[in-house]
């Protein structure tokens, strides 16, 4: 291949492999569908394991410890002589991917620059520089930059503009709306439009090419989070760029898609052997505004049975553990400066439901109180997803947890106004203190069953 281009290619989500000049470096290597448990790529693909084990990276770059970002299950078919730089500011996930047996582990420190063979790889600064990163990547007199997940604040823009001429920018097209679907009875419909901001950042940018990148999947083909929880699609990205820069060519890989670009032109390339299509890839997002959800006790009915020992996990927590784990995580906002009740809903495969009254202390005290009135928030989630969370690291994009949908009365619904969804009590003593709960629950499966 001629130093004077670059091959990109598509992996899954936020997941590149570059070449240029003998030398492959790839970005958020995922290779699982679903991914995440329940992302599903989209469109539709499977990956030959075999052929990845093969394969030989010079460097892998991470940007961030999200698990759609950074599976030890994906790194688990890497050769462990692979360099792996993450950004991460939390030494566990460093500790979990060398007992992996991964032996050359380096964080990424933000503007510094990492040399790999005819790659230059900058993190830049993301809009939360505690959670993850962008890549800028130059190589045969090209630029290209990796948005990965960020949203760019303006002090990030001026700097990243004054690094320009920029060739190529992998912009996250898609915004999601995680919480929204939480509480969708309180929830106002997105508009299916860009993000106001983005057209002005990216003319700012003024690249050759724009890759609509990242959020490439869907949650199971039954959930209604596929019609509430994408509202732009691709074409409508594609329109809305294309007519604000008109310079620029909008670009869409699929997974597996190749191509070459140099300093005047971007043709086709092979595809990645080892990224199988499946069926048709010429498939895009489709937005109901508040799709109507089903209730949780029939969603509940998706999953399979919790064995009993595993029900038992999840009602033990309910009764004996949350209490105390409400105690000791960190403050909500005001709404809870006054004593709350309570009710926690959990529903079995059949959409039965097991119902946990709480009366919460402005202390941080909590205690069940079948008696206690009147309800001021309520929480609805199937056991099996409950149990997903304690033992096997399930993040809330997945959950199907439902809160506040009911009607409380009038001075509740007024403070409730001024309240946050993720001051509900089960995702603070679920995930206000924990740390890479995904990541530990990978590890513990690897090193019981290595041929996993």
């Amino acid at each position: 291949m001629s130093t004077s281009s670059l091959t990109i290619s598509r992996i899954l989500h936020a997941g590149y492999v570059v070449e240029c000049d003998g030398s492959r470096i790839a970005f958020d290597t995922i290779f699982e569908n679903p991914f995440s448990r329940n992302c599903h790529a989209f469109p539709e693909v499977r990956f030959d394991r075999e052929q990845i084990r093969r394969l030989h990276f010079d460097a892998v770059f991470i940007s961030h410890f999200h698990d759609d970002h950074c599976s030890l299950e994906s790194l688990d078919l890497l050769d462990r002589a692979t360099p792996l730089y993450i950004y991460c500011i939390f030494e566990e996930l460093f500790d979990m991917v060398r007992q992996l047996g991964f032996e050359r582990v380096q964080p990424l420190r933000l503007n510094e620059p990492v040399e790999v063979g005819a790659f230059q790889v900058v993190p830049r600064e993301a809009m939360d520089a505690d959670v993850d990163s962008m890549f800028q990547v130059r190589a045969a007199g090209l630029n290209l930059l990796n948005v990965v997940d960020s949203w760019i604040d303006e002090d990030t823009l001026a700097k990243l503009a004054g690094e320009g001429p920029w060739d190529m920018v992998l912009w996250p097209f898609q915004t999601m709306r995680e919480l929204e679907v939480l509480a969708p009875s309180r929830a106002a419909a997105a508009a299916p439009a860009l993000p106001e901001e983005w057209l002005p950042q990216l003319e700012s940018l003024n690249p050759r090419y724009v890759v609509p990148s990242s959020c490439q999947f869907l949650q199971e083909p039954w959930s209604w989070y596929n019609r509430a929880f994408f509202p732009i699609s691709y074409a409508r990205f594609g329109r809305e760029v294309a007519a604000a820069l008109p310079k620029a060519q909008v670009l869409r890989l699929d997974p597996g898609m190749s191509v070459r670009l140099d300093a005047t032109s971007l043709q086709p390339a092979p595809p990645l052997g080892w990224v199988i299509p499946v069926g048709c890839q010429d498939v895009d997002y489709v937005y109901e505004g508040n799709a109507t959800p089903p209730s949780t006790a029939d969603i509940a009915r998706h999953f399979a049975p919790l064995t009993d020992a595993q029900y038992l996990r999840v009602m033990e927590y309910c009764r004996v553990d949350l209490p105390g784990k409400y105690a000791e995580v960190e403050a909500a906002s005001a709404y809870f400066d006054r004593p709350r009740v309570w009710q926690l809903s959990v529903y079995d495969h059949s959409g039965q439901a097991t119902r946990f009254r709480y009366r919460l202390e402005a202390d941080g005290g909590a205690c069940l109180d079948e008696d206690a009135a009147p309800l001021a928030w309520t929480t609805d989630i199937p056991a099996a997803k409950l149990y997903a969370a304690l033992e096997l690291g399930e993040s809330l994009t997945s959950m199907y947890m439902r809160i506040n949908d009911a009607v409380f009365d009038a001075d509740t619904e007024r403070e409730l106004a001024d309240a946050d969804v993720v001051d509900d009590p089960l995702i603070r003593c679920l995930f206000s203190d924990s740390f890479g709960a995904y990541q530990a629950a990978q590890l513990r499966r690897l090193l019981e069953d290595p041929s996993s």
